[in-house]
């Protein structure tokens, strides 16, 4: 997958079927649209191209842009689209002058100026331009002025519920890991920095990489032990990981911490990729270390049950 961070002239992509939006988590729904993009380039001999935004628009355009956790950091997101099977990747710096940018300049001065456009693939909702005043009315009375296909895709759902990145930022929030998994399609994933910690849990027999994600808008799942895959040095390593004030021994602060199984490196300063496979519980306090210690010898057999098919 080509990546590019500005609007070049992209002459030698023709027949370019292409998408454009945040693509945050590419979820199934994303990896849907994705793959009727593939088919019709492979039909017209074209390559597929998606517009994303760096940072993501609500970041830039609502009061309170601390608010909005996003599910994919653009690292993560390049990784995701390049499994997807995406050939081009142009993320757009997003700030306000872009956004004030009016529907259909968008369509004839950058899209149709850009590329050789043949195909636009979008969503069932899918709204763009200044105010969001762009719709599939406007694109298609706009495809016949500058000769190119539309495509709209219908909206998507797993067990009636609608694949979208809210929601799967609200099962996350919720510790429904289960939930927002299977409308990811895969297991949710965080890339994080190994960081010095108090190493308490050392003291206790669980020694802990203390984690602190790539990017502070990253969704962290909500409080609890999760059984856990660990992408470390092109090895998978099983695990589990604490979210949470770890109030049984007084530890002052939030903290990730992931205690990985059969694992001897030291590993401080360097980045681990996280997958959340199963929350095993939701954070308890206990009245002594010794019934810590019993829980935690109990969570890492549950996790190792978990993970059996996995490493």
């Amino acid at each position: 997958m080509k990546v590019f961070k500005r609007f070049p002239r992209f002459g030698d992509i023709s027949n370019a079927v292409l998408t454009q939006g945040t693509f945050d988590g590419v979820h199934t729904g994303h990896q849907h649209i994705i793959r009727q993009m593939t088919d019709i380039a492979h039909k017209v001999g074209g390559e597929t191209v998606l517009i994303t935004f760096d940072p993501h628009p609500r970041h830039v355009l609502h009061t309170h842009p601390k608010e909005l956790k996003i599910l994919s950091c653009p690292e993560e997101k390049q990784e995701l689209l390049n499994k997807a099977g995406l050939d081009n990747l142009v993320m757009v710096p997003f700030d306000e002058n872009f956004a004030s940018t009016p529907p259909d300049v968008f369509i004839s001065n950058i899209l149709c100026h850009s590329f050789q456009l043949h195909t636009l693939v979008v969503g069932y909702d899918h709204r763009f331009g200044k105010d969001r005043k762009g719709d599939i009315t406007l694109l298609q009375k706009m495809s016949a002025d500058h000769q190119f296909q539309v495509v709209q895709i219908n909206e998507q759902q797993t067990e009636a519920i609608t694949i979208s990145s809210s929601n799967i930022r609200n099962a996350l929030a919720t510790g429904d890991l289960m939930l927002a998994n299977k409308l990811l399609g895969k297991p949710y994933m965080m890339k994080a920095r190994v960081v010095k910690g108090q190493q308490l849990g050392r003291s206790i027999g669980f020694p802990t990489a203390n984690l602190e994600p790539l990017c502070s808008e990253k969704l962290i799942p909500s409080e609890g032990t999760y059984a856990i895959l660990v992408h470390f040095s092109n090895q998978i390593f099983g695990g589990m990981l604490n979210i949470g004030h770890n109030p049984t021994i007084m530890h002052k602060g939030f903290s990730i911490e992931a205690n990985i199984f059969n694992f001897a490196h030291e590993i401080y300063g360097d980045i681990l990729t996280i997958s959340f496979i199963q929350k095993i519980r939701n954070e308890i306090k206990f009245n002594h270390i010794a019934d810590l210690q019993a829980q935690l010898f109990n969570d890492q057999r549950v996790a190792e049950e978990i993970l059996q098919s996995y490493v």
